[in-house]
């Protein structure tokens, strides 16, 4: 916590964003724009007016060279002032009341936090249909990820969800490479490969307003399918390194 009891006071929210005027016009009320010790938004090339009301707002936009969600990630860890980062894409989807929440538990201690949509209390924006497919994949992906990588760590529910909170320290170290949507789970696998405190809270995710969602089902499942390969064949890489490495050390000694 900060010296005024206050965990936003040193941390800076990330606004992600890519044509959503009418997501930012519902939601930006509801921030904590003045509690928190910055606000900065990565825009990737907004053209409905959504950079005209952020600086109405006096936010700072910080532009992508490189398009991609794994790129905008990345350019907010790298221009951050606090060390506590806070993402959060203003569309609908997701609830400014968690904002709070994630600042704590990484003031408390996580190293990263996930806003969950798979929690009991959690409320997917699949919940209320018949065929729920979004869902289930990112249940599967989420699933493999826990068994494959997750060791004793505590079972993480949501791998996917991009409204999360981590560490800029924490952050660098992943030397996270993916450039789009998959950003997110290639975060988490390697959060979980590295042994780092994973938490997370329920969150509500509410319907989208306006614009168009930007994470196209089968272009961004197969990217999660390609790092989860890239995840696993860099796991056994390690293994072969070490083994190796460690039989030519015995035999040093020997």
């Amino acid at each position: 916590m900060t010296a005024d009891g206050d965990p936003l006071a040193n941390a800076t929210l990330v606004l992600l964003t890519l044509n959503e005027l009418d997501g930012l016009r519902d939601c930006f009320d509801a921030l904590p724009i003045e509690r928190c010790g910055e606000v900065l938004a990565v825009d990737g090339g907004s053209t409905d007016g959504t950079r005209e009301l952020l600086g109405d707002k006096g936010i700072p936009i910080l532009d992508q060279d490189v398009p991609g969600r794994g790129e905008a990630f990345r350019v907010a860890a790298r221009n951050a002032r606090y060390d506590a980062l806070i993402y959060y894409s203003p569309d609908g989807n997701e609830d400014p009341a968690d904002i709070e929440v994630l600042a704590e538990r990484l003031a408390a201690g996580a190293d990263l936090v996930i806003a969950s949509r798979f929690l009991p209390e959690s409320r997917n924006e699949e919940d209320d249909g018949l065929l729920r497919p979004r869902a289930w994949v990112n249940r599967t992906y989420t699933a493999v990820a826990n068994l494959l990588f997750n060791g004793e760590g505590p079972w993480v529910s949501d791998c996917i969800n991009g409204f999360r909170a981590i560490r800029r320290p924490q952050f660098d170290a992943l030397s996270l490479t993916e450039r789009k949507f998959p950003i997110e789970y290639q975060m988490t696998i390697r959060s979980m490969k590295a042994g780092y405190r994973i938490e997370e809270i329920a969150t509500y995710e509410g319907d989208r307003v306006g614009g168009e969602s930007k994470a196209k089902s089968l272009p961004v499942g197969a990217g999660h399918l390609k790092i989860l390969s890239h995840e696993v064949l860099r796991s056994a890489a390690r293994r072969v390194r070490n083994r190796v490495l460690g039989g030519a050390g015995a035999g040093q000694g020997s």
